[in-house]
């Protein structure tokens, strides 16, 4: 991938780790693109091709990334005002929102399930409006299960080659947190943030119904079956749920940010968001929760997005 260098430096005299961590899976230019005495670790983050020395850290201001967007068969229409290409990825619904000012690196922000549920409330329309791309890929009611997380990888190592940012913002709406967690726990160096939102975190909570929620018995077997679970014993000796996975995400620093309504009965908070926020802060993550009183597992989202963007914003920064 080519970039070009517009003839602007902006010198930042504080510490490299502070203003622009390397990332994995960032591509790195030879020192011998840029001249200068004494430089080290030339890195591409946020629209800079960053140079370090001791004492400072300079940007040289890149032209925006040029994202591939023509897809094979694409339809296109519009999402909460904004341009939406509409296209198949391996047989599957997929889609991708384009932001009128995109963003110089190409970043992103992926909605594991429900994409279309309490949109507004749940901070993509907004991402977009602050250049973003919105992205997704349709896996079905797979539970994050394996064979969903391949197709996942597949469908993101596509966008990275098409000129997307290698790590992606996730969104776990409800179920919709098996995926993001699952997905973030394989591709750890692919994931930026998780914003979470009354997501399912132990799926014996939720299908599988062995605490105080609800459950949902349909729900629970089709999940032995995508998982490949003969036995309940089984499901709960997986090693790779959420819960058992933060470890990993923590080492990665991926922050987290949890939206939860505090009289959730369907995903009760006492048996995934609390438990989450007690182990990841053990490990040293980010990981933060906005409470809402009174509130059951829906309406999902805020009134008002602005804090869940601004999060989101602060740590892709940081990446």
């Amino acid at each position: 991938m080519r970039y070009s260098f517009v003839f602007k430096l902006v010198i930042i005299l504080m510490p490299f780790a502070v203003c622009c961590n390397d990332a994995n899976g960032f591509q790195e230019l030879s020192r011998t693109t840029l001249v200068g005495k004494n430089r080290q670790t030339l890195s591409i983050a946020n629209g800079c091709g960053y140079l370090r020395d001791d004492s400072e850290v300079v940007c040289i201001e890149l032209a925006s990334q040029k994202i591939d967007l023509a897809f094979d068969a694409e339809t296109i229409d519009s999402w909460h005002g904004f341009k939406r290409h509409k296209f198949s990825f391996d047989g599957q619904e997929a889609w991708v929102v384009e932001p009128k000012n995109p963003r110089a690196d190409g970043r992103f922000s992926w909605c594991m399930m429900f994409p279309d549920a309490f949109t507004d409330r749940c901070a993509a329309p907004m991402l977009v409006s602050r250049g973003y791309y919105h992205v997704f890929l349709s896996v079905g009611n797979s539970f994050g299960a394996p064979k969903a997380i391949d197709k996942l990888g597949a469908f993101h190592k596509m966008l990275v080659e098409r000129g997307f940012h290698p790590q992606a913002a996730l969104i776990g709406i409800s179920r919709g947190g098996l995926y993001a967690h699952r997905y973030a726990a394989t591709y750890p160096d692919r994931v930026s943030v998780i914003y979470d939102d009354a997501a399912v975190l132990d799926y014996q909570s939720w299908p599988g119904g062995k605490g105080k929620g609800k459950g949902s018995p349909g729900d629970w077997q089709e999940l032995r079956k995508w998982y490949g679970f003969d036995t309940d014993q089984q499901a709960a000796d997986y090693p790779h749920t959420p819960l058992k996975t933060l470890e990993l995400l923590a080492k990665h620093k991926i922050a987290i940010l949890s939206v939860v309504g505090d009289s959730d009965d369907v995903v009760p908070v006492d048996e995934n968001t609390a438990v989450a926020e007690k182990i990841y802060k053990e490990f040293g993550g980010v990981f933060e929760v906005i409470h809402k009183p009174g509130v059951g597992h829906h309406p999902h989202g805020l009134d008002d997005p602005t804090p869940v963007v601004d999060f989101i914003e602060k740590y892709t920064m940081q990446k």
